[in-house]
């Protein structure tokens, strides 16, 4: 390593580059110097050649033995490491441009306010950066960066991992602002069986249902989904008091928003923290889908519904209000379930889209 370096036109010495200097004057071999400076003939050598930085302890003894202050070898140091930092700097923000490819900054200026700064890309990462609370963007390149991907059965690119802990990075923001008691089960389960009955509650559900989980300390975040993040929801413990539990408006449906919003629910409830994907298997992805299926249409009155084998839309609208449920959830489960066709255009009226619009 050099005991020098230059960067942008600039050039700072290490503190080592003066120390030879003063040495090479005394006519003191290296190991003389060291002694009388107290210091280790190996310590000292790094220090010349600019592989150690200077303490405030050599410093100190560079100052008593020849006639400077502690201040100005201090500041040498100090010189050097903040052009060295303003060139790893550069090189991060190399790398966070290639981060920065696989995201839609549209997506930050519409969704969460970010100021519009077309062509500016330096300046566009500068904001996404501080909006997600991370000292650089390459941070979301890594898996599992901030909540386990659990069972992802597909191959994930390098944008999806991005995306998906970028919209995850933004609901652990979100709930971290919220103030809630601690996690209490017992209430959890409460407010879960309270939300089923606001499924035909299309316009207002929303508040009411994030109340409910917020009063047994499960911070609810609804997010505009991130296209290519492939995310159903996420959840995570915040700390050892509150836990979060992420669902998107990816796939726009009344009936797959519920869906997801219970599966992830089941996570919760079986005590397992991480991101869903839209496509995965395992034994804990199967017990969360059981968990949501079973929840949101009782299984005894679902066989004994799609025992009768008939599912017109006045079928379909008696069996939920039966169970008191939006008829669009019953007809994704017969859709799943390979009961009814998803093209048939005379069930579509039983649909409901839903659409996030959210600020930071």
């Amino acid at each position: 390593m050099n005991n020098y370096i230059e960067y942008n036109d600039k050039i700072a010495f290490h503190p080592g580059y003066y120390i030879k200097e003063i040495l090479d004057d005394s006519g003191l071999t290296q190991e003389d110097f060291a002694k009388r400076l107290g210091t280790t003939p190996k310590n000292f050598s790094l220090l010349i050649r600019g592989e150690q930085s200077l303490s405030i302890d050599i410093a100190m003894k560079l100052s008593r033995m020849v006639g400077t202050s502690i201040a100005y070898w201090l500041n040498l140091q100090n010189a050097y490491d903040s052009l060295i930092a303003e060139f790893k700097s550069e090189e991060e923000l190399v790398e966070e441009r290639t981060v920065f490819e696989c995201l839609d900054y549209k997506y930050f200026r519409d969704n969460f306010e970010l100021p519009d700064l077309p062509r500016k890309k330096d300046e566009q990462i500068k904001r996404m950066r501080e909006f997600l609370g991370v000292a650089s963007l390459t941070v979301f390149a890594k898996r599992d960066m901030a909540v386990s991907f659990r069972s992802a059965s597909e191959e994930m690119t390098d944008a999806n991992i991005v995306k998906a802990n970028v919209m995850v990075q933004i609901a652990i923001n979100k709930a971290l602002k919220v103030v809630a008691p601690k996690f209490n089960k017992s209430k959890f389960e409460e407010a879960i069986r309270y939300a089923l009955t606001l499924t035909r509650n299309h316009a207002e559900f929303y508040p009411l249902i994030q109340k409910a989980f917020l009063d047994a300390g499960v911070v609810l975040v609804i997010l505009p989904n991130l296209p290519g993040s492939k995310i159903n929801g996420a959840t995570k413990k915040l700390g050892n008091s509150n836990i979060m539990l992420m669902v998107n408006d990816r796939r726009l449906n009344a009936d797959s928003f519920w869906f997801t919003l219970y599966h992830e629910i089941g996570h919760i409830i079986n005590g397992d923290y991480g991101i869903s994907f839209e496509t995965e298997d395992g034994e804990k992805e199967d017990n969360a889908d059981k968990y949501a299926e079973d929840m949101l249409i009782p299984p005894v009155l679902y066989e004994d519904f799609i025992s009768r084998n008939k599912f017109d839309v006045q079928s379909i609208c008696r069996f939920a209000k039966q169970i008191d449920r939006a008829p669009g959830i019953v007809l994704g489960r017969l859709q799943n379930d390979k009961l009814v066709r998803f093209d048939d255009r005379t069930l579509q009226p039983l649909r409901v889209k839903y659409r996030v619009k959210t600020n930071a």
